[in-house]
Order: C-alpha cells, then structure tokens, then sequence
C-alpha cells in the first residue's frame, strides 16, 4: 500500500510557475514508476507526466512538453512536478500517482493516487 500526499497548488498568473510535490509513504517508493495526472472541471482526468524508478527515462504530455518537468527524489519518497510559463488551460486539480509504466498515459494504468492539489492560473 502507498500512501500519496500532494501539495504545492494555488492561485498564480498566465505565465507563473508553481512547483508541486507528492510525498509518498512508501519505503519501496523507488520501485514505483511515479506520474502526475489533472482534471479540469467537467473533464476526464488526463496525463501529464511520468518518470521512471531511477529517474532516467520521462514522459510528457505534448500539451505540458518543454513547460512542465518532473523529477524524483528517491531518498526523499518524493516526485515533483515543476511547471513554468503556466497558462489559464492549466487550471485543474493535479493528482500524483503511482504504478504503470513510463508509457502508461491511462489512468487505470497505476495503482496508486493522491487526494489532488487544486492549481488555478488566471488571464
């Protein structure tokens, strides 16, 4: 079992950046492939990000590429996702997961989630 703890959301402005974390509880958290996933209001939960156990190998969603970067600190039980030049589009809850592997984009793919982080970027 793995517990998920996010936190870093909030309000910021279209071209801000937010850095968010995800403490896991885990002490085999560096077996677990780590993703981020969002949903906006009335939407599906959608993937943003992956990173694999050693933290070698990333994926993004094209909508967050060359914006958005996640990282890992094993000795920590922790997953970041760092997010620069935010846009209104940005604006949903964020939610860590856990599981799947670095090309799983669905969210039935992991096993584990996170309670979610509300980001909201302003116009």
């Amino acid at each position: 079992q793995v517990q998920l703890v996010e936190s870093g959301g909030g309000l910021v402005q279209a071209g801000d950046s937010l850095r968010l974390s995800c403490a896991a509880s885990a002490r085999t958290f560096s077996n677990y492939v780590m993703g981020w996933f969002r949903q906006a209001p009335g939407k599906e939960r959608e993937f943003v990000a992956a990173i694999s156990r050693s933290a070698s190998s990333t994926n993004y969603a094209d909508s967050v590429k060359g914006r958005f970067t996640i990282s890992r600190d094993n000795a920590k039980n922790t997953v970041y996702l760092q997010m620069n030049s935010l846009k209104p589009e940005d604006t949903a809850v964020y939610y860590c997961a856990a599981g799947g592997t670095i090309t799983t984009i669905g969210r039935y793919g992991y096993d584990y989630w996170g309670q979610g982080t509300q980001v909201t970027v302003s116009s």
